[in-house]
């Protein structure tokens, strides 16, 4: 909405408010990671051995045990403990020697640093893994209906009630799973908790991105995520280490989701959304607002230009075509299914990546710190070749990226797992965190590309529905990750393979840097026509022209972007 730069840059846009709001968007960030990842922290799973059938297990026996791996057979069954050699006196059950299909009951654990997760207090292991996988996918479902629920709200009661709102269905979500010990309470407590996923962030994301200068949008929001994001991320595990238990986890990281009720008294209701619902007396009190903490005096008059040329352009606005008119034409209907494959695989390959901390040879609460180092780096680049390179490069070299690192470390996984060698766990680990940059990198970048690529008349529909379909696939993400407990690299596999077919399918969408944006689905239709899979915007010779419009698509994608989710 050009009106509202216009008059931002009266009322301040780059001043006091905005430096709050910067600021409490930061919290949001450091509250936001600490929610998603407490799907990971809560469910390590410890090396673990089956004790049922031995009463008072001597020290000898311990230690074979601990040789021996995690097994879900009673000891003897798994390590094939020859009777003579054992010194040591053990109570076993006949029955329990007799039957080899015996179900486990009772089982010892050599927790990481001390850390109970909920897998190992309520013993979902072995046969009882897949409750807790179940759980957890859960927590996805719950948020693309979380995504549908909150972004239906926030068109009818605003973007801050529904912030707010998101945050404290966080907090309750994840404070009440403490109390789920049986599955369908920890499974309900789960979706609760996902509904909010997303939303939490989002809000305030679109919020800051409307009272920020439009200059400073990219930078300063890039900065907030990739640096508080990050500490978010790396801090999560330590907390838990700390508390000791996953209940005391998920209670500490609840507690400070109660502040963001009092971001009610500080940030402003959008203005944008505001003039949408014909609100123009709050919109107007709003501006006044900001222009009062950022020590501004506008004139009145301004304020009746201002909501004078909003109504003007209100009358002239007419019902444009819906999210189906996407999938009419034969090129528009291709490119639009490509970035629902390509958000799917992004945030399934995100999601699993970033929890896929376990059984690389290393402690798990090491491995997720390292891997949450790439989240900086990733947004950084982001901020100093997106507009270089382009939006097709960016997408599909950081997808092949993480694909070819993914790849290669199911292979060394593989490769240890049939020789029965010993894996090397510096070069897993690197692999993985490169995997894990090239996979943020292209995840960043996603909602920009798509926001580029879907015509300005559905783009708001467009973009929300891509956003969505990524949400609804990562409910496989815990089941790919529990196939390891099948085949070693199997996870490396399926994502490495995922993210390459990911990077090939993006080579199929056409470039948006440098362009004029599509309007109308007539538009969306012929845009990028005539360009082949190996044209690439940082191989064209850039001319004074091809300047300016650069300047002014870019000035374009930034307004569109904080009201392209909802």
């Amino acid at each position: 909405m050009l009106e509202l730069d216009k008059i931002l840059e009266k009322c301040g846009d780059y001043h006091r408010l905005q430096a709050i709001m910067l600021l409490l968007f930061c919290i949001i960030n450091l509250l936001s990671a600490l929610h998603y990842y407490s799907q990971t922290i809560i469910s390590f799973v410890p090396k673990y051995w089956c004790i049922d059938g031995y009463t008072n297990p001597t020290d000898a026996y311990a230690d074979a045990s601990r040789q021996a791996g995690s097994s879900c057979l009673p000891q003897r069954f798994a390590a094939g403990i020859d009777d003579d050699a054992m010194t040591v006196e053990m109570n076993v059950s006949a029955a329990n020697l007799a039957n080899l299909s015996h179900t486990c009951q009772h089982f010892d654990y050599e927790l990481y640093m001390g850390y109970q997760s909920f897998t190992s207090e309520l013993n979902w292991i072995c046969d009882r893994a897949w409750q807790a996988t179940l759980g957890q996918a859960m927590f996805f479902v719950g948020s693309v209906v979380g995504s549908l629920l909150f972004g239906f709200l926030a068109d009818s009661l605003g973007r801050l009630p529904i912030l707010i709102a998101a945050n404290v269905v966080a907090m309750v979500g994840n404070s009440l799973t403490v109390f789920g010990t049986t599955l369908p309470t920890f499974s309900f407590f789960r979706f609760l908790s996902g509904m909010a996923t997303d939303s939490n962030f989002v809000m305030m994301y679109i919020l800051v991105m409307e009272y920020l200068r439009p200059s400073l949008r990219t930078v300063g929001l890039s900065i907030c995520i990739g640096f508080f994001y990050c500490l978010g991320s790396m801090a999560a595990p330590w907390i838990a280490v700390l508390l000791h238990t996953w209940r005391g986890f998920l209670l500490a990281t609840s507690a400070p989701f109660a502040i963001v009720p009092l971001f009610y008294f500080i940030v402003p209701e959008s203005v944008q959304w505001l003039i949408s619902k014909q609100k123009y007396d709050k919109a107007v009190q709003c501006l006044m607002r900001v222009a009062k903490i950022n020590g501004r005096t506008v004139d009145e008059s301004v304020y009746t230009e201002f909501i004078d040329e909003c109504k003007r352009s209100q009358l002239h606005t007419k019902s444009g075509p819906n999210l189906f008119g996407l999938f009419v034409t034969p090129r528009l209907r291709r490119n639009t299914l490509i970035l629902f494959f390509k958000s799917m695989v992004i945030t399934l390959c995100y999601d699993a990546v970033s929890r896929n901390v376990q059984g690389l040879g290393i402690s798990p609460f090491v491995m997720f710190t390292l891997s949450a180092t790439a989240i900086l780096p990733a947004c950084i680049l982001l901020i100093v070749l997106q507009d270089r390179i382009g939006r097709k490069a960016m997408a599909s070299m950081s997808l092949l990226l993480s694909g070819v690192f993914i790849s290669v470390t199911g292979a060394i996984l593989f490769c240890t797992d049939r020789s029965g060698g010993e894996k090397d766990v510096l070069l897993v680990v690197v692999l993985s965190v490169i995997g894990r940059f090239g996979v943020t990198v292209a995840y960043n970048s996603g909602a920009q590309y798509a926001t580029e690529l879907i015509p300005t008349c559905v783009r708001g529909q467009g973009v929300a529905v891509v956003h969505v379909m990524g949400y609804a696939f990562t409910f496989f993400s815990s089941y790919i990750l529990y196939t390891r407990s099948f085949f070693q690299p199997m996870p490396e596999i399926i994502l490495g393979i995922l993210s390459l077919l990911g990077a090939g399918l993006c080579l199929l969408l056409p470039e948006t840097l440098n362009r004029t944006l599509p309007t109308s689905l007539e538009d969306g239709e012929n845009f990028g026509k005539n360009e082949r899979w190996y044209n690439f915007s940082f191989l064209e010779q850039r001319t004074q022209s091809v300047d300016v419009l650069a300047a002014n698509a870019g000035s374009q994608s930034i307004r569109d972007n904080g009201a392209a989710y909802f």
